[in-house]
């Protein structure tokens, strides 16, 4: 059992070389802004690989990927539950170059929403309501011809393990209008990275991959209750798994 003042040296120096990693990659990006898009991105999601090396290494926190042989072969919409900072980190580890659609609020953060903005994510005005989803529509299946994946949390926000949370329903009509495929994943990094947590625990997360589908001419609440389905039913699964391992 490792003890509390231990958990706080590990993750102090886990921060530590997670922002110094931070402004000196965001940096990078910043001065070569001129560079095509996946290039940045190529830079930029170097940070979030070194940090799965970070995490490992001081933290004793790795992951494990259930279903990886579900990943297609061509760019898809990820459709993922949201509990922590990790999977914005962890999925460009193991998933090709992607794009998020986000709150255009992060844009403002000094640094880091600089370079975030340089990496041509879909930043929407959650406050719009339809306009909102059409424009994640539009965007999001013109990087998807671009052979850019695009992660979707459909929270909104990230949840605590165990918390009941509501999947809002722009990703699903985004799902219905698409031909390119849609791909569920959960995972329990909250147990390990909770919210607003500066300890990180160590421990495996466990990242379920489900299989793809074509989600278009589906009713978009048909899709909805598909894939909500299957995360809460996998959360249930690998979240007592990792409490029971604790």
């Amino acid at each position: 059992m490792v003890s509390r003042a231990a958990l706080y040296i590990r993750s102090s120096v886990f921060w530590l070389f997670h922002f110094v990693s931070m402004v000196l990659v965001v940096a990078l990006v910043l001065i070569f802004f001129w560079l095509p898009v996946n290039q940045r991105y190529a830079i930029g999601s170097s940070w979030a690989k070194m940090n799965m090396h970070f995490l490992r290494w001081f933290c004793n926190l790795n992951y494990q990927i259930k279903g990886k042989e579900n990943i297609p072969a061509e760019a898809s919409l990820v459709i993922s539950n949201h509990q922590s900072t990790w999977e914005t980190l962890s999925f460009q580890h193991f998933l090709p170059n992607q794009l998020w659609v986000m709150k255009k609020e992060l844009f403002r953060i000094p640094i880091f929403g600089w370079g975030l903005a340089l990496m041509d994510p879909i930043a929407i005005d959650r406050s719009a309501g339809k306009k909102a989803i059409d424009q994640i529509v539009e965007q999001g299946e013109e990087k998807l011809n671009q052979n850019r994946w695009v992660v979707v949390f459909p929270e909104g926000t990230r949840i605590s393990p165990g918390v009941e949370s509501k999947f809002k329903m722009g990703a699903f009509v985004f799902a219905s209008r698409i031909s390119h495929l849609v791909l569920p994943i959960a995972h329990n990094a909250g147990e390990f990275w909770p919210k607003h947590s500066f300890i990180k625990y160590p421990g495996t997360i466990t990242v379920s991959i489900g299989k793809p589908f074509n989600g278009k001419d589906m009713d978009s609440s048909e899709i909805k209750k598909k894939v909500e389905k299957w995360i809460r039913e996998e959360l249930e699964e690998i979240g007592d798994s990792a409490r029971w391992g604790r």
